[in-house]
Formats: C-alpha cells, sequence, structure tokens
C-alpha cells in the first residue's frame, strides 16, 4: 500500500498544510511540463518489467529510522517524501504518480543489504532513495549492481567509489574534507590536530584522507581515536585532548553518539566559542544539533554544502514547505538537503531519457541540471557525483549554523583524487 504521511517517528503533518506548501513549492520552483502518460505507453517506457503501470510507478525508500541513526536519516525519509509529494502534485513523472515502499534499514548493514533486495526483486522498485553511512552503503551497493537498480545517495562521504547504480547526492572527500582543513588553517592558523571518528568504513577513510592532507601541508596529527557507533562515554579521550592541547578536534562522530559527546565536552569545561581548541566537524548537520541541543556546540564548525540558514529563494521556499509538513520545530541538515534532491534528479533523469529503464537513466543521468535544488544550483557530473560548492557554517545557540565561508564556484566532484586513495 503506498503511504501517504509520515509515521509518528517522522512527526505528525496537517495534511493540508503539507499538500499546500508542497503545491506552492512545486508552482514557484518546479514548473511543470505537462506530459501525459498516454504519450509514454507502458510497454515503451518499461521494458525491463519495474513497478510502472499506465498511471503509477512505484519506488523505494530505504533508511534508518530506528537505532543509534536515526537521528541521522529520519530527515532524510522527509524530505524524499515531500520531493514525491510536490513531483506528484505537478504530474508526476512521464505522467505518473509516484508510489513508494518504504523499508527500514534499522541501523544494521545486513538488514539494509536484505531490505535493498527485497525492493528490487520483490517490489521492482524503479529506483531507490536510500542509506546514509558507507557502511550501509557498501552493504548494498553490491546488490544495486547484481540487480541493476538505480540508488541516490545523500550522505556526505569519503570518496573513493564511483558506480554506474549510484548517484552521489552528497560531497565528496575534496568538496568537503579536504577544502574544510585548507579553510581552517588558512583562516585559524591552525597547525595540530586530533582525529575523531565513529568506528567504521566513513570516518576511518576520511580521517585517513584528512592526515594525509595535513601531513601534506606539513602539519601535525597529536591523536586519533575512533568509538563504536552508539557509545556514551568519551570522558577518556577528552581528557586526552585537554593534555595534548590540539588546535582542532577533527569530530567525524555520527548518530546519537554525537549527543554525549558534545555534552561531555561541555561539561569538561571545553568552551568551543573560544576555539582553544576550535572543533571542525563534517558530520553534525542541524538534525543532530536538534538532539545535542545548540548550547552544546555553540561555537563548532562544519564543513558541508548546505545549511538550513542559507539566504536565497529556492532554500526559503523549501524551509517553508519542510516546516508546512512536518512542523514549524523542525530542522533541515546537509544530508536532509541532498536526500530532497534524489526525486527530482531522478525525475529529471526519466524525462531525458523518456524511459524508466535504469540503463537508459544511467546514461541520461550526466549532465542533468538542478538550478532549482535548495542549496543552489547543482550538476550531474559524468561520474555521477553532484558539482556543488562547499560552506563552512558556525554554530549557534539555537541550533543553526551561520555561513561564514562558501566557494565562489561550483567545485568539480573528484572521488579518486591523486595522492589520496
Amino acid at each position: 500500500m503506498t503511504e501517504k504521511t509520515p509515521t509518528s517517528p517522522l512527526g505528525a503533518p496537517s495534511r493540508r498544510a503539507f499538500l499546500a506548501a508542497s503545491a506552492a513549492l512545486s508552482a514557484s520552483l518546479f514548473l511543470p511540463k505537462g506530459l501525459r502518460a498516454q504519450d509514454f505507453p507502458t510497454a515503451t517506457v518499461n521494458t525491463t518489467g519495474l513497478a510502472v503501470t499506465d498511471t503509477d510507478v512505484t519506488v523505494g525508500i530505504l533508511h534508518s529510522v530506528t537505532g543509534t541513526m536515526a537521528i541521522s536519516e529520519t530527515g532524510s525519509v522527509q524530505a524524499e517524501k515531500l520531493a514525491i509529494d510536490q513531483i506528484n502534485a505537478q504530474g508526476g513523472v512521464l505522467g505518473r504518480q509516484i508510489n513508494f515502499v518504504q523499508e527500514d534499514g534499522a541501523s544494521d548493514w545486513p538488514t539494509f543489504a536484505e531490505k535493498a533486495r527485497k525492493l528490487l526483486v520483490d517490489d521492482k522498485v524503479a529506483s531507490v532513495m536510500g542509506c546514509w553511512t558507507s557502511a550501509s552503503r557498501k552493504a548494498v551497493l553490491p546488490v544495486f549492481e547484481q540487480y541493476n537498480g538505480m540508488l541516490y545517495y545523500p550522505t556526505f562521504y569519503e570518496g573513493l567509489e564511483e558506480s554506474p547504480n549510484v548517484i552521489y547526492t552528497g560531497q565528496e572527500a575534496t568538496q568537503q574534507i579536504i577544502a574544510g582543513i585548507d579553510w581552517v588553517t588558512k583562516t585559524k592558523g591552525a597547525k595540530s590536530f586530533y582525529l575523531l571518528g565513529s568506528d567504521y568504513i566513513w570516518p576511518r577513510t576520511s580521517n585517513k584522507i584528512a592526515r594525509k592532507h595535513i601531513e601534506k601541508l606539513g602539519l601535525e596529527v597529536v591523536g586519533e581515536e575512533y568509538y563504536p557507533l552508539g557509545h556514551t562515554q568519551f570522558n577518556s579521550v577528552i581528557n586526552k585532548i585537554k593534555l595534548k592541547k590540539p588546535d582542532v578536534i577533527y569530530a567525524i562522530v555520527v548518530g546519537g553518539s554525537n549527543v554525549a559527546f558534545y555534552k561531555q565536552l561541555k561539561a569538561a569545561g571545553i568552551d568551543m566559542t573560544k576555539e582553544k581548541p576550535l572543533l571542525l566537524t563534517i558530520s553534525v548537520t542541524e538534525d543532530e544539533i536538534r538532539g545535542i541541543g545548540g548550547e552544546n556546540i555553540d561555537g563548532a564548525y562544519a564543513c558541508m554544502k548546505y545549511f538550513q540558514s542559507l539566504d536565497n529563494p529556492n532554500n526559503i521556499e523549501f524551509v517553508k514547505a519542510f516546516k508546512a509538513a512536518y512542523g514549524e520545530d523542525m530542522v533541515i541538515g546537509d544530508v536532509t538537503q541532498a536526500a530532497y534532491l534524489g526525486p527530482w534528479l531522478w525525475k529529471a533523469a526519466v524525462e531525458k531519457a523518456g524511459s524508466f529503464d535504469i540503463d537508459k537513466i544511467k546514461e541520461a543521468s550526466p549532465g542533468i541540471e538542478l538550478a532549482t535544488a535548495p542549496e543552489g544550483y547543482v550538476k550531474v557530473h559524468e561520474n555521477h557525483h553532484l558539482w556543488s560548492k562547499t560552506r563552512v557554517g558556525h554554530a549557534q545557540a539555537d541550533g543553526q549554523y551561520k555561513v561564514v565561508f562558501e566557494t565562489a564556484d561550483l567545485v568539480e566532484p573528484d572521488p579518486f583524487p591523486e595522492g589520496y586513495q
């Protein structure tokens, strides 16, 4: 059965407000193309047996709405559903309304692989919007390549990957990790770093890249620590940080562990507003701050491509629609916005290809432009990553980031940077 409104873990929107906001944003940003299903016969646009009828097309949503990663992934689910409702409000895709099947990865990587197989083999979905951690993406990637599915993956990640079956709507290492370290060394004069992360692929690989870049700049890494997902006792490493006195704590802690980490930092007397040491994260978005509490992360910096506070017409309308759908107290982080792009980029690829067939969507995706993205203009590269800007935000006590830096131009994605593999 098609889900039409989010269940309780995702908020309790007013359906009337939700649809009104969807229609408003659809009208103001995403102009209908007037495509009719009868102009695209199902036998012609669906030659591989996907879940496409004369009136409907079914996609998959695969994220954690339970477990330690729910704090991070819930926003992605909300954004994807908002985009689907908006696309349906303007007439759907090739004249067909989008239905979706939602599965819960439950913060467990084998479960992600199992649910991905279900969506592709049993439900025969035309695409999947999903995953957050690199561990979950790595778990599902062989499934998508084996069964020739299409995944729209929204999270900033370590790079070192390129698949024809994935569109990476978040940033890779050169757009975030290397750019962020360059900013903190040039702007803040940082010379020493303490690397900290959760213990799985993304933080470890990201810190490997960070270490190489720090050392390439002639600077020093004075410590490096990892903790299991869901870990809540950080007092020991905080004491080590206080002893080492780095200029920068480079933090890649993910999920619910962030709540404990930042509260314990503050309790230990580390005042991030004084920047001694400065804290730079590439993992804490407004979604996580909602759980952490703005007062506990006030003064930290984050390097990402999107912050809710961006002042442009696209983002103002997007934030308005999101809050109308899920409540005025909701916030929007980088991955949430990148997840929102997934359905729109898939729609654009389907309409460019004139087909729902996966191989044709693969071929059509490079070069697709989205001038209406909340973050601003983006474009799909031949390597299936997005050209996008790099930004640095300064965390405020109200839970929002103040943008203090952004690149003048879009940064070309380079998932295999020479010398960092």
